[in-house]
This record gives C-alpha cells, structure tokens and sequence, in this order.
C-alpha cells in the first residue's frame, strides 16, 4: 500500500520490528527557537524568574523527554540512550534549543532529539510565561542524523 514503515500492507499503523537490523552507534541533532520579548529574554538572563532558573530546568526538561520519547510517541521503540545534551542560546530575543541524542542501537534516535527540543523550549515558555504570554516556539526540526543502514544525513541550509 505505501513506502511508509509505520503501516503494513492493509494500511493499519504498527511498530516496525527493528530486530534483524544490526546495532550500529546513532547520533541526531535537533533544534528549535521561542522568540519572546526583550523583557523574558532580560528577566532569564538576570535570573529574575519566579520560578526558577528558567535554562537549567529546561535543560533537565529536554533530557527528561528523549529519555520517554517512547511513552509520547506511539511508535517509537524505547531506547538505551547513551547520551542526551541540551545546549540552550540566550540572547536579546528568545532562547534557541539544540539536542544532541546517541546510543548503540537498531533505530535511529531522531524523535529523542526532536522531543527532547520539544520540550526544552515548552518548559522555557511554562516557566516565562508570566512576563510574556505571546511567545512562540517554532524552527523545531532535525540538523544531521549518523548511523544505521540509511547512513549520514544533513539539513541542508
């Protein structure tokens, strides 16, 4: 019926059995942005947010959701991750969020870097949101991915 591997032949979503697929070590980045006002951007970076350190909770965040990509996303196969990075860019106008997600695997960790963006930036916004209700989350997409049978892949600029 159709090329993609999340449905069988009659049409009907399944998992994609993984198991004779060879181990191979997976790397994928993702990125994303929230553009807020200078005022959240100045009160994040002089650490005036009530609740918090708004950068070092979204990074826990980010972390927290490549590790349960699999609870969230109905298809996904859970994963040993073996690493999980969070680099967040303050500047006068929003944060951007980069995800770096690696394991040894049989499937890629694309959706772990993905999510784990995701909701980095979902958390700045929670935490912000009281100075600045108008942000918006967007850019959300994968930057490279390395590893298994498909090989390396780039965004391109």
């Amino acid at each position: 019926m159709s090329r993609l591997t999340h449905l069988d032949a009659e049409g009907a979503a399944h998992m994609v059995d993984v198991g004779a697929k060879r181990e191979t070590l997976r790397e994928a980045v993702a990125t994303g942005r929230i553009e807020m006002s200078a005022e959240a951007a100045t009160a994040i970076r002089d650490g005036l947010v009530k609740k918090g350190d708004v950068l070092a909770v979204a990074r826990v965040a980010g972390i927290m959701a490549a590790k349960r990509t699999s609870d969230l996303i109905p298809l996904c196969h859970p994963l040993p991750l073996s690493r999980v990075a969070i680099d967040l860019a303050l500047d006068a106008r929003g944060v951007t969020a980069t995800a770096t997600c690696a394991c040894t695997g049989q499937t890629g960790v694309e959706m772990e870097a993905l999510t784990a963006v995701s909701v980095a930036l979902l958390t700045v916004y929670d935490m912000a949101k009281a100075i600045d209700k108008g942000m918006t989350i967007g850019a959300v997409r994968l930057l490279h991915k390395t590893g298994g049978k498909s090989g390396d892949w780039h965004a391109e600029a």
